[in-house]
Order: structure tokens, then C-alpha cells, then sequence
């Protein structure tokens, strides 16, 4: 299996490559500690907003078309992204085309041009993609559960900010931003596919010339969950009505992670899973549902999402916490454990054969500071794993105590009430 090469700049910048045979892709993607938790409260959307200014063009490549045609010219493809902890940007080309991937990359991060014009016409931009989250429950319902679990902190609120702070940003708001987090050595650049280390090296020195710079910014650390309300109910007139039920979970590099991460996969990871049979197959109550659990670097997130008959929300959210309760009180069975390790280790694998996702695999470790794990490793983790383990985990994890709900739709009078009372276990 690939295996990474990091090492550490004179500028302070860290590469990571992961060269791979049999491909001839290469992957290059750049990730930032620069994501929305870094903001303040003015700042709301700002690091997702200048993500998007950063395809604005730089120096060499000075206008979106530029840009886009450029990639476009090789056959590429090119993205970014910006979550709570970090922001990433990255091209997918040809291997004989790495070089045009580096080019276009560097240009845009290192030379953003920022035009006060490109600032106040993409305003209207974001504020009609936030219209666009906003108008659609399948997205929406994520960011009330956050909100709900951290409350009005930089962990509890969406990355696209509010209309407020959207229309106030201006020129030195950005600069600021970016002078403060996108720096050397809080950038690290991640190679994978067709390329060895010492091109990989050659061509970051080459075009990522950051000069040596130093963070100025400290994200807010989580020190505890939102104990108030248990219940988050947005009034909104859909076909179906949108629910997440679900707990605190582990941090990144937590010893259970893995376990948690399996108990995820035996609940809701799949059609055989428990949540898929019982609820939409035996009761016929949703078309999706699925569980997962989502590390940051010092907590997570244990849940189950679901698309549910509006006329049957209570029926659903009595049999996800049933399927809770089961998991708690017997654990899984041998059966459920090996399927849900092959699970894992299948679906990794057939990820690692796409450079994006391999690059994204070693690079989330490296930006988020936490040990890195060769996939042989990660694989033998897994194959540690216990079923005592995993009833363990359900335990602690699925505490009636720290269960929270949110739904989006027309629940009727009293739905607060309603569901709270079936939230006990």
C-alpha cells in the first residue's frame, strides 16, 4: 500500500507526498488551518469567503476564466473547501501536467489579488449560496444539530456566515484573515499519484515560495457540550420532515475512535445495517438513513440522519431511539463486528485508489497535528478492535442523558415536548 513521505521546508512549509504506482493521475491539494472556528464573531464567513476570492486569479492567472480555462486545458479537475478546522484547495491532472497543477495552485494562494470589485460582487454570490443551504434541508439540518451540541460558539455555527457579516467584509478584513493563518507553517501541501518525493519536493520549493511567516491565530478550544436544550426544531413546510438524533462523540486520535467508528458502521453504515432494516425496510418510515461518527480535534459528533414520512416522525424517532437502547443494553454480535470491519477496510480501499482521497487521507492527520497512519497501520487498528470494545463504546457513547434531536418540517403543536419524552432510554 502507498506509504507517505513528509518533510519539513526551510521556509517552515510541510510536504507530504504519496507516490503510487500504477496511475498515472497526480493529485496536488493544499490544506490551511484556516477554518471557520479560527473566526471571530464579526468574522462570521470569512474563511469560506475568501476561499472563494481565491479563485478570483492571482498574478499569472488574473480572472476566474484564466483560471478555469487553464485547468480546463489539461483535462483537470479543480475544487476547494472549507470546513470547521481547515480550508482546502487542490487540482487532479494527468501526471505530465503536475507542473500547470502547481502554477495554478500557488498563484492563487500566494499572489490573491483580493480587488475590492471581485469582493463586492461576490457578496451577492454567497449570499444566494447561503439562500441555497438554507432552502434545502438535507444541509440545513447539520448545521441546527452543531448549533444545538456547541451552541454559539465558532464549532456551533455554519461556515457561510450571515447576511450581516457577508455584505460587511471588506479589502483589509481579507488580508488580515489570510496574513494571519496563511502562513508557512500552518500550510501543508500533499502530493499523491504518479510523482516521487524528490519531484514532489522540487516543485513545492519551486512554486510554493512562501516566505518563512508564523500563525497569529488560536482556534477556541472545546471545553464542553450545550446542556440546555436537548431539542432544535425549525418550522418549515417540506414533503419530508428532516431529523438527526445523536450524542457527543470522540475526538480525533481518541483510543475509540475506531470503535466508535465501527459501532457507527453496525447502527447505520449500510442497507444490511440495523437503522436501514428496521426502520425504512420493516417500517417502511423513510427512503435514507444513515449513521455516522464525525471526529474533530478535540470532540466529535455520534449521528443518525434521516428522511422521514411526515406523517410517522414520532414512530421514527421512537424506533432510531429503540435501535439506541438495543445497541446499549446487548451490544453487537460477532457477525456485526467482522462485516463492519471489512466494511471499513473495503471502502478505504477502494477510496485509496483515487489520489484525491489519498492525498486527503494523509494530509487531514498532518494539518490537524495528530500521528498519521499508514493504511497498514489503520488496518491493523481496526482488526484490533473488540466486540467488548464496541459494546464499551455504545455505552459511554449512546447516553440517553447526552441524546439530542433535530428536525426540520411541519411537526404540529407541542413538537418539543412531543419528542422530547421519546428521547429517554
Amino acid at each position: 500500500m502507498s506509504q507517505q513521505h513528509t518533510v519539513r521546508l526551510a521556509n517552515n512549509l510541510r510536504l507530504v507526498t504519496i507516490p503510487t504506482l500504477g496511475t498515472k493521475a497526480v493529485t496536488v491539494l493544499v490544506l490551511v488551518a484556516a477554518g471557520s472556528r479560527y473566526e471571530s464573531d464579526r468574522e462570521r464567513g470569512i474563511a469560506h469567503f475568501l476561499e472563494h476570492m481565491f479563485f478570483k486569479g492571482g498574478a499569472k492567472y488574473d480572472t476566474p476564466h484564466k483560471v478555469s480555462e487553464t485547468i480546463d486545458g489539461i483535462g483537470g479537475d479543480f475544487n476547494a473547501f472549507t470546513g470547521k478546522e481547515y480550508a482546502g484547495y487542490y487540482v487532479k491532472c494527468a501526471s505530465e501536467q503536475k507542473a500547470v497543477a502547481f502554477d495554478v495552485l500557488s498563484d492563487m494562494l500566494l499572489k490573491t489579488k483580493l480587488a475590492s470589485e471581485d469582493i463586492e460582487r461576490e457578496k451577492g454570490v454567497i449570499l444566494e449560496e447561503l439562500n441555497m443551504y438554507q432552502d434545502t434541508p438535507m444541509y440545513q439540518i447539520g448545521w441546527d444539530f452543531e448549533h444545538l451540541l456547541y451552541g454559539d460558539t465558532p464549532m456551533g455555527r455554519d461556515q457561510i456566515g450571515l447576511p450581516t457579516t457577508i455584505r460587511s467584509f471588506a479589502q483589509d478584513d481579507f488580508r488580515q484573515y489570510r496574513a494571519d493563518l496563511y502562513t508557512a507553517d500552518n500550510t501543508v501541501v500533499i502530493v499523491a499519484g504518479d510523482i516521487s518525493p524528490q519531484e514532489a519536493k522540487t516543485l513545492t520549493e519551486q512554486y510554493f515560495d512562501f516566505i518563512p511567516t508564523t500563525k497569529q491565530r488560536k482556534k477556541e478550544l472545546h471545553s464542553h457540550f450545550s446542556q440546555k436544550e436537548r431539542i432544535s426544531i425549525r418550522d418549515k413546510k417540506t414533503e419530508q420532515a428532516h431529523l438527526i438524533i445523536g450524542f457527543p462523540g470522540y475526538a480525533f486520535g481518541h483510543p475509540d475512535e475506531l470503535a466508535s467508528d465501527l459501532l457507527s458502521i453496525i447502527l447505520g453504515g449500510g442497507m444490511s445495517s440495523r437503522m436501514f432494516t428496521e426502520i425504512r425496510e420493516q417500517r417502511g418510515l423513510c427512503y435514507s438513513i444513515s449513521t455516522s461518527s464525525e471526529h474533530h480535534s478535540d470532540s466529535g459528533i455520534f449521528s443518525t440522519h434521516a428522511g422521514i414520512d411526515l406523517k410517522r416522525v414520532d414512530e421514527a424517532i421512537s424506533a432510531i431511539v429503540s435501535e439506541y437502547a438495543k445497541m446499549t443494553t446487548s451490544g453487537p454480535t460477532p457477525q456485526e463486528v467482522t462485516k463492519a470491519k471489512n466494511y471499513l477496510k473495503g471502502k478505504l480501499t477502494l477510496s485509496m485508489e483515487d489520489s484525491e482521497e489519498l492525498a486527503s487521507y494523509f494530509g487531514v492527520s498532518e494539518v490537524l497535528d495528530v500521528p498519521s497512519r499508514s493504511l497498514d497501520e489503520y488496518f491493523a487498528m481496526i482488526d484490533a478492535v473488540t466486540q467488548q470494545d464496541i459494546a464499551r463504546v455504545a455505552k459511554d457513547c449512546l447516553d440517553a442523558k447526552q441524546c439530542y434531536l433535530a428536525g426540520i418540517g411541519s411537526f404540529g403543536e407541542n413538537a418539543e415536548a412531543r419528542f422530547g419524552a421519546l428521547l429517554d432510554f
